[in-house]
């Protein structure tokens, strides 16, 4: 029987969120993230259910607070979880279900903060307190003492992982390419490596992280941030990644259709810094597509080309700009709980 990691396309049971709070990274723009997981969250009810973490009665209290009556009167329902955690970034520090057959069962790859680049040691054992709750206790848990951020790889559904070899490499310098797939390979039960030599983003401390540059939107398509002016300091390497990406083949050995999405003008925070506003950092969901916005003219053409890239879905536009202070984006807080996991 393979193992297969499901494409984020398919059928969820809902969407895991963790709320920010003063003892996190966001505690100096706290009110303005707070605003935006409150669109992320009422925008993810119009299409299935939310559980949200929370770190205290009081946290949860104050998230009832900013949430209010917006998400009421919504198709799903927001599901309320107690655990400790550091930060709230779940794409990279929570569960990455696959399907044995019939079976579900939570990968819980060692989290190491990106590196060792931040305290990680609550965030890396979430997946053991969700499964300890009765809503996931029927699935397999299987521990995995290797660093794995569900933001590092693309899944197609059918056993094709797409990723760049930057992050992986700097993740496990001292394995070759052929020791990383072997474990990729028998964890995540992939049979095919697509790897994408370039591309990497400023403001980005995930080093090179594939759902901010590019993703599957079909078996046989791929939505990528592009980059057209010369002058930006990008263009290089995003020129550089579109070529690889148009050398690359489906499972039938045709070309990818591909979705170039615009780059956003560079937008700095208070010391001058860029940060990294990719719409690559979309989420999938039952019917729809969550797309971060950034209060930029070129959010309207994004969500123009994701509306081609899923013509079924209704794309969404959640303000975003405040998650990109911390080096993140809309796909990097969440992660979609596929169809059997919540019992």
């Amino acid at each position: 029987m393979r193992r297969r990691w499901p494409a984020e396309w398919e059928e969820q049971d809902g969407i895991l969120l963790a709320w920010p709070h003063a003892d996190t990274d966001w505690a100096a723009n706290l009110a303005a993230v707070e605003g935006t997981y409150r669109e992320l969250i009422v925008a993810a009810l119009g299409f299935e259910d939310v559980y949200l973490i929370v770190s205290s009665a009081s946290v949860r209290a104050r998230a009832e607070e900013v949430i209010g009556r917006a998400a009421t009167g919504l198709p799903g329902a927001l599901h309320w979880i107690e655990l400790p955690y550091d930060d709230t970034w779940l794409r990279d520090s929570g569960p990455i279900t696959v399907f044995d057959g019939a079976k579900r069962t939570w990968l819980d790859f060692r989290f190491t903060g990106w590196g060792e680049k931040f305290e990680s040691s609550r965030d890396d054992r979430i997946p053991e307190g969700l499964h300890a709750l009765a809503a996931f206790s029927h699935l397999s848990r299987l521990r995995i003492e290797f660093a794995l951020e569900g933001g590092a790889v693309e899944s197609d559904g059918d056993g094709t992982l797409l990723s760049t070899w930057t992050c992986l490499k700097r993740r496990h310098p001292g394995k070759t390419r052929g020791e990383v797939e072997k474990i990729l390979s028998e964890t995540l039960g992939i049979d095919r490596f697509l790897w994408l030599e370039h591309g990497e983003l400023d403001g980005d401390d995930t080093d090179a992280h594939i759902d901010t540059l590019a993703r599957f939107a079909s078996r046989d398509s791929i939505v990528y941030q592009s980059c057209t002016a010369p002058d930006d300091p990008h263009f290089d390497t995003l020129q550089r990644m579109a070529s690889e990406l148009q050398a690359l083949t489906t499972r039938q050995r045709r070309p990818f259709e591909l979705f170039p999405l615009p780059f956003a003008p560079p937008i700095v925070d208070a010391d001058g810094r860029r940060l990294a506003a990719s719409y690559a950092n979309f989420l999938i969901v039952n019917g729809g597509v969550l797309m971060p916005g950034y209060d930029e003219p070129t959010d309207i053409d994004a969500a123009e080309v994701l509306a081609s890239a899923f013509p079924d879905r209704d794309v969404v536009i959640v303000p975003c700009r405040p998650l990109i202070e911390q080096n993140g984006s809309l796909h990097c807080v969440t992660m979609q709980l596929p169809a059997g996991v919540v019992a």
